[in-house]
């Protein structure tokens, strides 16, 4: 049938992308205010509406992106980068989708134009008259009052945006917009580079740009989690070709976006160990001086954006905030309440647990990447989704840093199929309106469920990593 087709399917992506931006227009994350009378609140039916020509429109996406993949494993051979192109550009002038957080993004770049410390308060401290004001009264639930979780980098991205937009919150979104499709373009560059594995890049891209988790959620809502990644894969893309320095600068930057980050560090170092022989000299190397690069890239920029060092003591504020897919907070708010009235010492107790066991995970991938049995990037990238699966605090996107890298070198392996099904099921569990209702966990899981019965009776056939792969000497 044509529908089955991959030109089939990059219609019915287009198609599916086009219904979720069009509802985003009613019941998307519009500001309470500054929506120039295009992004304004609307009545309940027209909201409704919306919500469930989204909902229609992103289970088409779903749908089509994952049979496309699956004539990706088989062996078609379409232009993947057209069909971004065509699922990408319904998106480009929604509305936020999904979230709240680009309000924060501008309140934040806003506060320090207006010479707050936004590491020291949250958006509120914003007044009526200041730069950023519409914003601020746009910002979600706890985020109003909470310092900044992001490093100068991005503050300085913030700044710049909301200078050039004077704050108003259209322009100012869709800025913002503008660095999600740069950091769209910088995943796609570091993907092709590194090259897929066996299947070649167009299952990579398929995977780790093509994701409807990424395109709802970096394009649609402007998550900074994209530049992250993007920095960072292009980090680890120099460091395979042996430019190691100038990898580790970029994963300096990527880690002044968003801190988790500094795991691609132990990799790359692991390369440069792995390059000089694995002896107790490379290993000293690579532990070392891949920290020291980004550490001063760190350094340089914090001293460049004027922010201060205040990012040092506001990376655990985000493990404050409880969401229901953090496996350790919930475990340890169950513990608590049973174990008496106070759950909180209880669910720190776990949560502290469960970031150690993260900890030991990175190290093992690492020592075994380290001992030639695990190629590193993609060791790289089931490191990210271990953290992610044992963090205080966890959001559906971020499931995208490990994916991207799985997907990047291994992602018509085992753990490629399997992050598949949970970009697939986690789609659902946000509303358009940044909301996490009860319905989304329920689709969410029946996905999940179908998804991992159709990995057995469709396995791919490949093992969790490509071969190891030959690694050029340090060219730094």
């Amino acid at each position: 049938m044509w529908v089955l087709s991959a030109s089939g399917c990059r219609w019915l992506g287009a198609a599916g992308s086009l219904a979720v931006a069009v509802g985003g227009w009613a019941a998307g994350t519009l500001p309470v205010r500054g929506g120039w009378g295009l992004w304004e609140p609307h009545g309940s039916a027209l909201t409704l509406a919306g919500a469930l020509l989204a909902y229609l429109g992103l289970t088409l996406l779903v749908a089509a992106w994952w049979r496309y993949g699956v004539l990706l494993a088989r062996g078609a051979r379409d232009g993947v980068l057209t069909t971004l192109a065509w699922w990408t550009g319904p998106l480009l002038l929604a509305p936020p989708l999904y979230s709240k957080d680009v309000y924060s993004y501008i309140a934040q770049g806003a506060m320090v134009l207006e010479g707050h410390d936004v590491y020291g308060g949250g958006p509120s401290v914003l007044g009526p008259g200041d730069l950023g004001a519409d914003a601020a009264a746009s910002v979600g639930g706890h985020w109003t009052d909470t310092p900044a979780p992001y490093g100068p980098a991005f503050l300085v991205l913030a700044q710049l945006v909301v200078r050039a937009t004077g704050g108003e919150i259209v322009p100012a979104v869709l800025g913002m917009r503008l660095l999600a499709v740069a950091a769209l373009a910088l995943i796609v560059w570091a993907v092709r580079g590194l090259g897929g594995g066996r299947g070649g890049p167009e299952g990579a891209l398929w995977l780790a740009a093509l994701n409807p988790l990424l395109l709802i959620h970096v394009i649609g809502g402007m998550h900074n989690d994209g530049l992250m990644i993007g920095l960072m894969l292009a980090g680890v893309l120099l460091a395979v070709r042996g430019r190691w320095v100038l990898g580790c600068v970029l994963v300096g930057l990527a880690m002044m976006i968003k801190s988790p980050a500094a795991v691609a560090l132990l990799f790359i170092g692991v390369m440069i160990a792995r390059r000089d022989g694995g002896g107790a000299r490379g290993l000293a190397k690579g532990l070392v001086l891949p920290g020291l690069v980004a550490g001063a890239v760190a350094a340089v920029a914090t001293l460049l954006a004027g922010t201060g060092f205040g990012w040092l003591r506001t990376q655990s504020v985000a493990g404050t905030i409880h969401t229901a897919l953090s496996l350790s907070s919930d475990l340890g708010l169950g513990l608590g309440l049973l174990l008496g009235d106070d759950p909180d010492p209880v669910k720190a107790l776990v949560q502290n647990l469960g970031l150690l066991l993260a900890f030991v995970l990175v190290l093992v991938l690492a020592w075994r990447a380290w001992r030639g049995l695990l190629d590193p990037v993609p060791a790289l990238g089931l490191s990210l989704v271990g953290l992610v699966a044992l963090s205080p605090m966890v959001q559906p996107w971020y499931l995208l840093w490990g994916t991207a890298v799985v997907a990047s070198v291994a992602w018509r392996g085992r753990a490629g199929q399997v992050l598949t099904v949970l970009s697939a099921a986690l789609v659902y569990e946000t509303a358009l309106d940044g909301r996490t209702p009860w319905y989304g966990f329920v689709v969410a899981g029946v996905v999940l469920a179908g998804g991992l019965v159709w990995t057995r009776r469709d396995p791919w056939g490949e093992g969790t990593s490509p071969p190891l792969r030959p690694l050029a000497r340090a060219a730094d």
